[in-house]
């Protein structure tokens, strides 16, 4: 590995564009919405049952545009109930930018918002503290897991903290993505950092195996342009091959072998397909449903 070659996640402003673009070149949100749409009213139906009250606690919720979309299915599915939703988030930019979303949505008023900005660790930590800890029907874990030090632990815990009938909801990378791939295969030769692990659907669903606990899981197809990246000194391919590769201006800062050898692969039909001049990278989620 080049010693020039650092990890994305040292520096905030990058990778937060890079996920950025990422975003905009990908159907990543679109698919989970479709899914919110279409399934996650009848995963969710029963949550409400017999309750004055819903507790919803949100791990690594970002910008919160995913959790408003499954708020409003709970909110469908169980009108009038009052919600309480605690949002756990390290990232205070990303606070601001959820509180800036819910002061601009309508329908919110039997929501009532907390945010805690700290890791899940962190909020692990902090509930160990107390003597009592609080029941939730619904924690959701969405495109987070990769942040966190021991997978198994963290999921044993939130487990511990489900009421009855109530649910983890989980989306990850599914085993069939191209992500999967790129991983396994380039994982020694790709800076790697402390803050972020390489764990895909077949990973997690190994976990709650071996831990025991019943979970449902669904297919999310999805892809990302990355056309981009086959242009030479294109802004917008630079940032999506930091983000394919989790590396700081990997395009610069790359030996030319592992970048053509990487290159090569991505237009292979088990990373990406290609449909009208463009290369499209298997982005497929998968959208884990623990049980209590």
């Amino acid at each position: 590995m080049a010693s020039s070659m650092r990890s994305l996640f040292t520096d905030h402003r990058r990778y937060a564009e890079s996920f950025r673009r990422f975003l905009n070149n990908s159907t990543e949100h679109q698919c989970m919405q479709e899914f919110m749409d279409k399934k996650l009213p009848g995963i969710i139906a029963r949550i409400g049952d017999t309750k004055s009250e819903i507790n919803i606690l949100s791990i690594g919720g970002g910008a919160g545009e995913i959790d408003l979309q499954i708020l409003s299915k709970v909110q469908a599915q169980s009108p009038g109930i009052h919600i309480n939703n605690e949002v756990v988030e390290p990232s205070a930019e990303q606070i601001t930018k959820y509180k800036e979303l819910v002061a601009k949505t309508s329908n919110l008023e039997n929501i009532k918002f907390t945010w805690h900005k700290e890791t899940s660790s962190e909020y692990q930590n902090r509930m160990m503290e107390k003597k009592e800890l609080q029941k939730w029907d619904i924690i959701h874990m969405i495109q987070m897991l990769y942040y966190v030090k021991d997978i198994p632990a963290t999921l044993k815990f939130f487990h511990s903290l489900l009421a009855t009938n109530a649910l983890i909801l989980i989306i990850v990378v599914s085993e069939t993505s191209g992500w999967d791939k790129l991983w396994k295969k380039y994982e020694s030769r790709l800076p790697r950092d402390d803050l972020c692990l390489y764990v895909s659907s077949s990973d997690l669903t190994q976990m709650l195996d071996n831990l025991g606990i019943k979970y449902k899981c669904y297919d999310l197809l999805s892809t990302m342009d990355i056309s981009d990246c086959f242009i030479d000194g294109n802004e917008n391919g630079d940032l999506l091959w930091d983000f394919l590769t989790e590396t700081c201006n990997f395009n610069t800062t790359a030996p030319p072998d592992l970048k053509a050898e990487i290159m090569k692969d991505l237009q292979e039909p088990e990373f990406s397909v290609k449909k009208e001049g463009k290369i499209f990278f298997n982005n497929n989620l998968s959208f884990i449903v623990v049980e209590a």
